[in-house]
């Protein structure tokens, strides 16, 4: 159906503005820990953001059943 297809893509776009924001206060978190900023710090972030989407995405499938 349409809505289904419509409501997934918006969950989906929802889902992932949050990993971002997410991803990257994790990461400062981790840096003021540390006392300075990692050298490959896009690297890190990219990480971050990539397992946590997987899982995410993943436990969303898995909830809507498809």
């Amino acid at each position: 159906s349409v809505k289904v297809e419509t409501m997934e893509i918006v969950l989906f776009t929802i889902v992932a503005i949050v990993l971002y924001i997410v991803s990257d206060r994790a990461l400062t978190f981790v840096e003021v820990r540390r006392g300075a900023r990692f050298e490959h710090r896009s690297f890190i972030f990219f990480t971050i953001l990539v397992v946590l989407a997987l899982l995410s995405f993943n436990a969303i499938q898995l909830l809507a059943g498809a």
